[in-house]
């Protein structure tokens, strides 16, 4: 007598099917560029309302006034040295922000005892704006480069801190019963589990952080600076060049649009294996 097996058949997921249904009932598809839309309508606004006169120059300068001031500050001053200063001083006090935050965060979100030490004064922090502290910093520091740095390092460092030590605590705890079930040890399960799921809350505070370190750019280099976007600026306030004034504030756009950009593209490569709206 034969004996027959029966297998059950193996079910393959869809994740084709799964990514219809996430577009049909998400956002939609991605569209190319789309990051740019916003910024394109902004500037046909106020083409449109400076060549009408809706728009006065001494509000606003025309678009055409910037690029003509651009050029000028650029041939005839020295636009790249200030772009230059005010990119090293973002980046510098910007990379001790997140290193000093991502740090804490992880001491902070993996122990108790850490928890105790950092989360309290963080979040006393929190409540207290940095730029309130400037005054208190110069006093310290004095009002050189020094100064700057440091403030921009501790507004960048709050928001990194928070978003990630959300990200550690905010894990689901079946990771935890599901690693002692299969034997991990806890130095495997921090580095394969917890720290990748903490992740998303880095990037998000990454987010922030950057834009907080250009709100603290464009304060600190209005203290005694000697190159800088704020620099130039300061002096156009002076002068009453409004055009050269917008043409601060458009740099100041740039580096933070891009920047931002820059950070949710990495974010999309990296998070790649999360299945969201967003994929």
């Amino acid at each position: 007598m034969t004996a027959t097996l029966h297998t059950a058949p193996v079910t393959v997921p869809d994740t084709t099917d799964q990514r219809v249904v996430r577009r049909r009932l998400g956002p939609g598809h991605r569209i190319r560029f789309s990051f740019w839309f916003g910024p394109t309508l902004a500037l046909a606004i106020w083409s449109i309302g400076s060549a009408t006169g809706l728009i006065k120059p001494a509000i606003l300068s025309a678009p055409w006034d910037v690029v003509v001031a651009f050029q000028d500050q650029w041939v005839n001053h020295d636009l790249l040295g200030n772009i230059v200063a005010s990119l090293q001083r973002s980046l510098v006090g910007l990379t001790l922000g997140v290193v000093t935050g991502a740090v804490l965060a992880v001491i902070s979100g993996l122990s108790r005892f850490g928890e105790s030490l950092i989360d309290g004064p963080i979040q006393i922090k929190r409540s207290v704006p940095t730029l309130a502290i400037i005054p208190l910093f110069i006093a310290w520091f004095g009002i050189g480069e020094e100064m700057k740095v440091i403030t921009i390092a501790l507004i960048s460092l709050v928001p990194i801190y928070i978003h990630t030590h959300n990200g550690l605590r905010g894990i689901d705890g079946k990771y935890a019963e599901l690693a002692e079930t299969i034997g991990i040890n806890h130095g495997e399960f921090v580095r394969h589990v917890v720290l990748p799921g903490a992740l998303p809350g880095f990037l998000l505070g990454m987010r922030f952080a950057v834009t907080s370190s250009l709100l603290g750019l464009v304060v600190v280099e209005h203290y005694n600076a000697v190159a800088g976007i704020g620099y130039m600026i300061t002096l156009a306030e002076q002068y009453g060049q409004t055009d050269v004034i917008v043409v601060g504030l458009v740099i100041y756009g740039i580096f933070g649009y891009c920047a931002d950009s820059a950070v949710r593209f990495t974010g999309r490569r990296v998070l790649a294996w999360r299945q969201t709206l967003e994929g």
